[in-house]
């Protein structure tokens, strides 16, 4: 069935505000994607990807919210501003805002660039 853009990232969105994003990331993004966050070196491939988004909830202590604020569909292109707070066991007490722009083939997420305060 076909899905245009704005459906498939509203349900990505919600899999990621209830706490899903594993599984959003066997949806929606390419064994091939590209995930870079500010200008720290890429991580290539969705396994290696996947990794780094378990440990991290892993170290989740309290998650608190999770807030798409903006969304913006372009041709081939999806930016989603988010706010996000939580504990973390390594990192504190966080409320972070960060804005994610993926860019789409195939109905899945190829190259995906985060950009937030460091």
């Amino acid at each position: 069935m076909f899905c245009s853009l704005i459906e498939k990232v509203s349900d990505l969105n919600d899999m990621i505000i209830e706490g899903h994003m594993t599984d959003a990331l066997e949806k929606y993004y390419d064994t091939e994607v590209e995930i870079q966050e500010n200008d720290l070196a890429p991580v290539c491939g969705l396994e290696l990807y996947r990794q780094k988004v378990v440990q991290f909830y892993e170290s989740i202590t309290d998650w608190r919210s999770a807030q798409p604020l903006h969304v913006a569909i372009g041709e081939g292109v999806t930016m989603v501003e988010w706010f996000q707070e939580y504990s973390h066991r390594e990192l504190g007490e966080k409320k972070v805002m960060f804005v994610a722009i993926q860019e789409w083939t195939k109905g899945k997420i190829i190259r995906e660039k985060i950009y937030y305060k460091s």
